[in-house]
């Protein structure tokens, strides 16, 4: 007997607007229809204008800061679970407070487990993410996770560039994982910016470790928040003798002076994505679309395809 597959149905919250409609496109749906009633206070009531009985759902919606789109996304949950959705897929391209993924000091929150919780007591039977900040952030959850490699976007594009002498870089201990991954596409080597914080966004001290002399340098970093990061690794590659220097970096949170740091940086170009929508234009950020690969996997998921396979480079 040949599989039965449900009636699928694409929604987006109202953060990540402009990726669903490309998802949606993509995929060869066009977006449910759905509203936000808001109330004089701030309040507001996401609520469904067709149909979800029975059908497989995907609500697409990054918790980028405000947390509004965070409630915003477990209220659709709710919604769809009341109004007997069959499966509900929560795309969350950019997963917030993923940076609080444990217990760094005393007393502090693991945010990352938190929002885990808060979607799963909401109604969602998978989520599927691209990025995460930490891969073990996938273990906070008792439901499948589809964690999806921005690596399949980036590759291409850099080996695009012809880079004759390309060398990676992580911006930080942390990110070398990260790094080497990513090194292993092109057969390069890598090297490692040490870096010591005074606090959050404020960098204290950092080195070099390994030859950049020559080289072409690409950073590669999950998160660009206020770009002091890239922008201070930038200056002290080009110090230390490189041809010129990249970054990579999936989800350009890009907040505070971020856009003017990174216009005033010795950085050619910063490549990310648009799991996040830019709040302004900049010539040195170029952005790759996310959307044909969340397509093919929202695909495989109601198919009961494989994802490993959207993984090939």
């Amino acid at each position: 007997m040949p599989l039965q597959f449900n009636p699928v149905k694409l929604f987006a919250g109202t953060g990540t607007k402009e990726l669903a409609k490309r998802i949606a496109e993509q995929y060869g749906k066009p977006l449910g229809d759905v509203t936000l009633n808001k109330f004089s206070d701030g309040e507001f009531q996401p609520s469904y204008d067709e149909t979800v009985r029975g059908c497989d759902v995907f609500i697409i919606q990054s918790t980028y800061q405000p947390s509004d789109n965070l409630m915003e996304l477990l209220l659709m949950v709710d919604a769809a679970k009341r109004a007997s959705a069959h499966y509900i897929t929560a795309v969350v391209p950019y997963y917030g407070l993923a940076r609080q993924d444990r217990k760094d000091k005393p007393r502090v929150a693991i945010g990352a487990k938190l929002v885990a919780n808060l979607l799963k007591s909401a109604g969602i039977h998978r989520i599927m993410t691209m990025d995460l900040h930490a891969a073990q952030i996938q273990g906070f959850f008792d439901i499948p996770v589809d964690h999806l490699d921005g690596s399949v976007i980036f590759v291409p594009y850099i080996k695009s560039l012809g880079l004759e002498n390309l060398i990676i870089a992580s911006p930080d201990m942390g990110g070398s994982y990260r790094a080497r991954t990513f090194a292993k596409f092109f057969n390069a080597e890598v090297v490692i910016c040490d870096k010591r914080r005074k606090r959050a966004n404020e960098i204290e001290s950092m080195s070099i470790i390994g030859d950049v002399v020559g080289q072409d340098v690409v950073l590669i970093d999950d998160i660009c928040d206020t770009a002091g990061t890239l922008a201070k690794a930038a200056a002290l590659i080009m110090e230390k003798g490189a041809n010129s220097v990249r970054a990579v970096c999936t989800h350009p949170v890009l907040s505070g002076k971020a856009y003017e740091t990174i216009e005033n940086s010795m950085l050619t170009e910063l490549i990310v994505t648009d799991t996040i929508p830019l709040k302004q234009e900049s010539a040195k950020i170029r952005v790759l679309t996310t959307a044909p690969l969340f397509a093919k996997a929202i695909a495989n998921v109601n198919e009961h395809g494989s994802i490993s396979d959207l993984f090939n480079v």
